[in-house]
């Protein structure tokens, strides 16, 4: 028995179905079953039953289930002590989108912390189901959400489901990233047709849970040309848009500085409007540290930093 194994069977009390359960805790149902299965042989005992109804609680799950809440409730309540008993510990760990304006708070965070204490920091970039995956199944305290304006009642009802807070910190449209030296970088009023022929530079991950990958890719990639190339980490992207002509890619807006550092532009396209946000997640029952409010703060600085960054 693991705490992720109280997770799933209250997953499985609550929604009253194996399937639902399953697809609100993102793994695959014959997973889900083989893992209440192996709780209930550790235990003793058979937690749930199968009825016509769906999944209904045994007296003797009710009575497990009633503890396993309580036991985890007093473990977000020691996690949350420790963190701040513990001074000469600075530790962090938040998944996120890919995007340059986090990193520059990341690295401003790093950069103030004592380096004669310890330090225990985790950053991972990746999709938003899995930023929410590691704050619900994994050790990480926070994440940030990236989504489509349009998806947005979707994932606010998701993260109500999960129970996790949520805090706003961007709605921006997509810029076009390109090389100072690609064609188009010279144009002014760039439209649709501009990028027929160009090479779009893809992060091939994207995920809203619950949602065909297919409608997916096809709401976050845009269709203006045939041409493009998905990757899956953010320093080859560089180095496509230098070394082969024509690439580009959409993103939330970058800082002046990185533009110059990697000599590149970001530019708006006439009649295209890619309007995303960026939502810090959390659990309902976690304090923000003084560590996570110093992130926030370096957040919020690198935000306006980005926003105010020319963009032609």
């Amino acid at each position: 028995m693991n705490l992720s194994h109280l997770k799933y069977a209250l997953e499985v009390e609550r929604t009253h179905s194996i399937t639902a359960a399953a697809a609100n805790l993102f793994m695959s149902q014959p997973n889900l079953s083989r893992a209440v299965k192996e709780l209930e042989e550790s235990l003793g005992i058979s937690i749930f039953k199968r009825t016509s109804k769906g999944i209904v609680t045994t007296p003797q799950g009710e009575e497990f289930l009633f503890r396993a809440k309580s036991i985890l409730r007093q473990i977000e309540e020691l996690e949350s002590h420790y963190q701040k008993e513990l001074p000469n510990r600075q530790a962090f760990n938040i998944s996120t989108p890919r995007a340059c304006y986090i990193t520059r708070a990341f690295t401003s965070l790093v950069s103030s912390l004592d380096n004669t204490r310890e330090i225990d920091l985790n950053y991972k970039e990746t999709n938003s189901e899995r930023a929410i995956i590691n704050i619900l199944q994994s050790n990480y305290n926070l994440g940030i959400i990236r989504y489509q304006t349009g998806f947005e009642s979707y994932f606010m009802k998701l993260l109500k489901e999960k129970d996790l807070k949520s805090q706003e910190i961007w709605e921006f449209e997509y810029v076009a990233l390109m090389d100072r030296n690609n064609p188009l970088a010279k144009k002014k009023n760039l439209k649709k047709e501009d990028f027929r022929d160009g090479i779009e530079i893809v992060h091939g991950d994207p995920y809203v849970p619950s949602l065909q990958i297919a409608y997916v890719r096809k709401a976050e990639f845009s269709d203006l040309t045939d041409k493009k190339i998905y990757i899956y980490e953010r320093g080859t992207q560089y180095d496509l848009l230098r070394d082969v002509p024509c690439t580009f890619m959409w993103v939330s807006p970058l800082p002046e500085d990185v533009l110059q550092q990697h000599n590149v532009v970001q530019k708006h396209c006439e009649g295209l409007s890619l309007k995303y946000k960026d939502v810090l997640i959390y659990r309902s029952g976690y304090r923000l540290t003084p560590i996570d409010e110093k992130f926030i703060e370096e957040l919020n600085r690198a935000k306006h930093d980005a926003a105010r960054s020319p963009k032609d």
